[in-house]
């Protein structure tokens, strides 16, 4: 077995929870953003998103290394870019498409560089 299957086979559960905290706090994000600064369902449920993902951020670390873990909250930058696009109708460009790209290719050699 490989010393990158080794790593994602030891923070495994890790590596899920942090990828869905990641999505949480964007989610929240988002809903922060879709509230127009006012006292309305869209902030209450923005709050609620956020908390549920930096719960999910701490349980995560006790299922895997903090060096793995951690690098993962990156992914919120895709899933926020997603969610722009489909929730707000904002485009993407080549650019945006590339950093996709060195985020993911990042993540994916950072969770398998624990050994």
């Amino acid at each position: 077995m490989s010393r990158f299957t080794r790593s994602i086979k030891k923070n495994s559960t890790g590596i899920i929870l942090m990828t869905f905290a990641a999505f949480f706090t964007s989610l929240g994000q988002m809903f922060w953003k879709l509230s127009d600064a006012g006292i309305n369902l869209n902030l209450i449920g923005g709050f609620g998103f956020y908390f549920l993902g930096a719960v999910l951020m701490i349980v995560s670390f006790r299922f895997g290394s903090l060096s793995v873990l951690h690098p993962l909250l990156s992914l919120g930058y895709v899933f926020a870019l997603f969610l722009g696009v489909f929730l707000v109708g904002e485009t993407i460009g080549i650019t945006h498409f590339s950093g996709i790209l060195l985020i993911i290719l990042g993540v994916v050699l950072i969770g398998g560089g624990d050994d």
